[in-house]
């Protein structure tokens, strides 16, 4: 069976304008409905974050009045049967490639801080990406792509058809005032063909074997289509 490395934010917080440090970190729905998706598809999924920290939920993505007070409860259970494989992520410098045939990378606003500049990440996406295998990311996680650039200094991803977390899903958010870049006007300006759907709705975008996904409700259907190409 296949195997999936799933790349998770290490930092609990994004630096703003001002300098002040919105709390963050992963977003809840967008690790846990991929883990359910490749788990009822017979699939292994590792984690791993910079260094092996312990990446920590934003409290954003459990907000009762935001999802509701039986699935914030339902993700909080979730999130607690996970904590010992949290605790333990592997070091994203030493992960070993060739054990896996995809890699995901979730949101929040935590990519946005350390895996928007991971060399790491980078490196490892130009492996996976230019050896055949699957790469896909959701929301903020598509900030993790701006560093894969190629020996040559070319960026992987220059060309193709992706999507992510929107400029106008940010200003609705209340964060772009004071953001330091913008998500989708980073990946266009890095020369990606940028396409979105409707706000907050799920939109996924396949190009060959790149998949991401716009928002957190596009999670379960990007992971979806990463089955998809890896049982296909």
């Amino acid at each position: 069976m296949p195997k999936i490395l799933i790349v998770l934010t290490g930092s609990d917080h994004w630096t703003l304008t001002d300098e002040t440090l919105h709390p963050t970190g992963f977003w809840a729905e967008e690790l846990l409905s991929p883990l359910q998706v490749f788990s009822d598809a017979g699939i292994d999924v590792d984690l791993a974050s910079p260094e092996g920290r312990t990446p920590v939920v934003d409290e954003g993505s459990l907000a009762p009045d935001a999802i509701g007070e039986e699935e914030s409860a339902k993700q909080r259970a979730a999130l607690d049967a996970l904590a010992g494989r949290l605790e333990s992520t592997l070091v994203l410098a030493d992960v070993d490639l060739d054990s896996y045939d995809a890699v995901f990378v979730p949101g929040g606003h935590g990519p946005m801080e350390d895996l928007a500049v991971s060399d790491d990440l980078g490196r490892i996406l130009v492996t996976m990406l230019d050896g055949g295998k699957v790469v896909s990311s959701v929301c903020h996680g598509p900030a993790g792509l701006l560093p894969a650039r190629r020996a040559d200094g070319s960026w992987l991803f220059a060309g193709r058809n992706l999507t992510a977390f929107t400029d106008a899903e940010e200003q609705q958010a209340g964060l772009a005032d004071k953001a330091p870049w913008l998500l989708e006007s980073r990946l266009r300006e890095a020369g990606a063909t940028f396409s979105s759907g409707e706000a907050w709705a799920p939109f996924v975008v396949v190009d060959d074997t790149l998949v991401t996904g716009q928002n957190p409700a596009s999670s379960t259907e990007a992971a979806q289509k990463v089955v998809g190409l890896l049982t296909s």
